[in-house]
């Protein structure tokens, strides 16, 4: 069991025929073993053709409607991003992820009050996110697959490098993961933190949970409260950030301190208080995982 994506999860790649978009379907293709979970790809000037073999059509409407998709990736350049989310989520896919970094704030905000005002049913993970990866089923976006190890850890991230990071320790420590998800550091995103450990809660087969998050915003001390109150499985935490100062945007668009919250210490404050073991030390976080096992 994982959650979100599994062997059955049939995707179109949105972007198919970029440079990115066919580089990192290729990759993705290639570390499913065997199993094609890439059945589509999406570029309207192209419809008609395909790619190593994978047939590129219109709109995602047809691909669903003609190769079964339910998921979106999307390497769509960010001035036509928020469109492609919105097309996905108009051919009710169950799940978007988009990989897209730069998308102006104000055509998510559009999106996103859209997708709340109609009551869609469509996940989004993303923008500004490295994707989702259930080890040894499928990959979706553009973590390296060869450091993930199958298991029953669930991981949760805003940063894309330290979820590689936290999955990497894991895996040195021979403990594997059931689902990593790269939720991304935008200010206006989908899926949060709490979302996300809402449905590791609920898998069976997540035994415990890392979630990493970074200074600006409340969204992981709002998990965190939730964890207090809800969370039957161990989960440790990192906040990275712990040296920003305030008004200075650190990495992501989201990573800001300002009006003295969302630091780091606040944070960690927070999450401790609820009973989430936490280090400041981003390289401690496997082995303190391990210790609440």
């Amino acid at each position: 069991m994982s959650i979100l994506i599994n062997r059955n999860t049939r995707v179109v790649t949105q972007g198919i025929t970029g440079k990115t978009g066919m580089f990192h379907t290729q990759t993705s293709r290639a570390y499913a073993n065997g199993k094609n979970c890439y059945v589509a790809g999406v570029n309207p000037k192209k419809a008609g053709e395909t790619f190593e073999g994978i047939p590129i059509f219109g709109t995602v409407k047809e691909a669903k409607e003609k190769a079964g998709v339910n998921t979106s990736v999307i390497y769509v350049p960010p001035p036509f991003a928020a469109d492609a989310i919105w097309e996905a989520v108009e051919a009710d896919l169950d799940l978007v992820i988009c990989i897209t970094e730069g998308i102006p704030v104000r055509d998510m905000v559009v999106v996103r009050d859209r997708m709340r005002k109609e009551g869609r049913k469509t996940l989004l993970v993303g923008p500004n996110c490295p994707g989702v990866i259930t080890p040894d089923e499928i990959k979706i976006g553009i973590m390296p697959g060869h450091i993930h190890k199958k298991g029953r850890v669930g991981v949760v991230s805003r940063s894309g490098t330290l979820t590689y990071e936290a999955v990497g320790q894991l895996t040195e420590l021979g403990i594997g993961q059931s689902t990593a998800v790269g939720i991304g550091g935008d200010p206006v995103n989908g899926l949060k933190h709490i979302d996300v450990m809402k449905l590791f809660n609920d898998d069976p087969d997540t035994d415990a949970v890392i979630m990493i998050g970074e200074i600006g915003g409340s969204d992981e001390e709002e998990a965190a409260r939730w964890v207090k109150a809800n969370m039957k499985k161990p989960v440790v935490g990192f906040i990275a950030g712990v040296t920003a100062p305030p008004g200075k945007r650190m990495g992501h668009a989201g990573a800001i301190i300002s009006g003295g919250k969302g630091t780091a210490q606040e944070k960690l404050a927070v999450m401790a208080a609820c009973g989430i073991k936490v280090t400041k030390n981003p390289s401690e976080m496997g082995r303190l995982l391990k210790s609440v096992l």
